[in-house]
């Protein structure tokens, strides 16, 4: 009897100091990765957007105020995937652009396009860097 009371001790024990050791672990060991995504976002219709480009004069030949690119998406196996459009609004400062989502659920990542022309989508925001 006394060996019965002892086990229901200890399982009585276990049952009351697990839940405290489940809930003491981490949701992933990888907790600022889940931080930044929540911070990127998903981009949608009518957002203002900044995008990174390098400056050159091919570039500011290329995309000027008003032009259309289209969005595209890189998967697992390096395939571009259309994702949406944006629409360029204006320059900002020597390596920027500012952009308005014409469709389509971007995220800071993707490369807007215009012929061989590229430019990589980096934050949403009125204010580019």
């Amino acid at each position: 009897m006394k060996k019965m009371g002892k086990l229901l001790g200890i399982l009585l024990i276990l049952c009351l100091g697990l839940p405290q050791l489940v809930h003491a672990v981490s949701w992933s060991p990888l907790q600022e990765e889940r931080e930044e995504e929540t911070t990127r976002g998903i981009m949608a219709k009518g957002t203002v957007v900044c995008l990174f480009e390098s400056g050159t004069a091919d570039v500011r030949n290329a995309i000027t105020t008003g032009d259309t690119l289209i969005v595209y998406r890189e998967n697992k196996f390096h395939e571009l995937k259309a994702v949406g459009k944006i629409k360029i609004l204006s320059y900002s400062g020597e390596n920027y652009l500012k952009g308005e989502v014409l469709e389509g659920e971007l995220k800071a990542g993707d490369i807007a396009k215009k012929g061989d022309v590229a430019s990589l989508i980096i934050s949403p925001g009125k204010s580019c860097k």
